[in-house]
């Protein structure tokens, strides 16, 4: 096979797999806007809605890592395809829900398609050299935009013929989704594992403590993405009183580079190495994290003149730039991750990709449910926030420790060599 022939198939694969990833992370992130009407139709308090938003998250987490070890050993393309067939069923009983338990037990097999991404990095990441791996894996993780795109198509849905006309419609996307992928994709029987290698064997590499590290650092970076797009839309209606369209336009800013942008944080990942890139990540996180936790607070100062009131709280539009910018630092950080992982376990990338998908995707499921609960015991909206600067400081702490200040000390203890006069 030509050289000219194996690049076709590689771009081939990894353009209609980005593809299939958008539509799965859209269906997966869908209760992040028509989850306002449903909470207002059932009466939810804040906790019960960020539980609803919550569940597809929690089974898109848990199978990552057995779809990770299958498509090591089965291939992606066969993989991926029947994952999406099977929620079809599961997004079209959606719009016949009427009952709180119907959501959350439909959620969870709707969840399904959060998976996808575990099986679509290590499909991507072998149809490409060593070199390349984190501009591929940057670019299929840019699917992530299809949280983005959930915010344009659902809100015009639900205005214009209710919120059930949504999962109807995705699960006529996610159906020719499938035909599409199967068509335009491949199979390589040399990427996968070999077949004298047991489930066992491929998860031993789980046990090095650099996995934990990354499962904290994803934990946050694609967790906290995952959280927030499905937290946002409700947090601009409730904090701003905007209509539900204009605020899913604005909750947009964030989600849209927050998926996009994945692919420059693959090339960056490529050109300065992981450690580099997610450094800077979790700095930048922290700062816009630090801006955003402030909540709306009027106080009084005693002056010469008498009592004066001040307000201090972000408007709109800086609210919206600086998750803006938070959502640059996540796209580039979820890309860094997985160049960590492309470097230290290439044999081993899908079982790997699993156990820290499992953990970014069980960060997303626990992050909107404390949101939830957060909101209900001290009634301030930016709690969110505050929960979520906690958790960056453990990962600069953690990396500080494991990284910067191991190079240090490495670098302190290094032979001089001298060469005599």
């Amino acid at each position: 096979m030509s050289a000219a022939s194996i690049d076709r198939r590689a771009w081939s694969v990894l353009i209609v797999s980005t593809l299939a990833f958008t539509v799965c992370f859209m269906v997966w992130m869908m209760f992040g806007v028509i989850g306002i009407p449903i909470k207002k139709q059932l009466g939810l308090n804040a906790t019960e809605f960020g539980l609803l938003t919550a569940m597809p998250v929690l089974t898109g987490s848990l199978v990552r890592v057995p779809l990770g070890i299958w498509t090591d050993r089965y291939g992606g393309r066969i993989v991926m395809a029947l994952l999406m067939a099977a929620t079809v069923p599961a997004i079209w009983l959606m719009a016949y829900a009427t009952q709180y338990w119907h959501f959350l037990v439909i959620g969870l097999f709707v969840g399904l398609a959060g998976g996808s991404f575990s099986v679509g990095t290590p499909y991507v990441a072998r149809w490409f050299p060593k070199s390349r791996q984190g501009m591929a894996m940057g670019v299929y993780g840019a699917g992530n935009s299809g949280s983005a795109v959930n915010k344009f198509v659902a809100p015009v849905l639900l205005v214009s013929f209710g919120w059930a006309m949504v999962p109807q419609v995705y699960a006529a996307i996610m159906a020719g989704t499938v035909v599409l992928f199967w068509l335009f994709s491949y199979s390589n029987p040399a990427h996968l594992v070999a077949s004298n290698v047991s489930f066992r064997e491929q998860l031993k590499a789980l046990k090095d403590p650099r996995v934990l590290k990354y499962c904290q650092f994803y934990s946050i970076v694609f967790g906290g993405y995952v959280a927030l797009a499905l937290w946002m839309v409700q947090y601009y209606v409730g904090e701003f009183s905007l209509d539900i369209r204009v605020a899913a336009l604005l909750a947009a800013c964030f989600s849209l580079p927050g998926g996009v942008l994945r692919a420059i944080g693959g090339l960056l990942s490529d050109k300065y190495g992981a450690h580099k890139v997610t450094w800077w990540v979790m700095w930048v996180s922290w700062i816009c994290l630090f801006l955003l936790s402030y909540p709306q607070t009027d106080f009084t100062v005693v002056t010469i003149a008498g009592a004066r009131t001040f307000h201090i709280g972000l408007n709109v539009y800086t609210f919206t730039a600086l998750l803006a910018v938070l959502g640059v630092a996540f796209a580039f950080g979820k890309a860094s991750v997985f160049k960590y992982i492309s470097d230290d376990y290439p044999g081993n990338i899908g079982a790997i990709s699993g156990i820290v998908g499992l953990a970014g995707g069980l960060g997303g499921f626990v992050l909107p449910i404390l949101f939830g609960a957060l909101l209900d015991l001290t009634g301030i909206r930016s709690s969110a926030f505050m929960l979520m600067y906690g958790v960056v400081w453990v990962s600069l702490i953690w990396m500080y420790w494991t990284e910067v200040r191991r190079t240090e000390v490495m670098g302190r203890n290094a032979p001089e060599f001298h060469v005599a006069g």
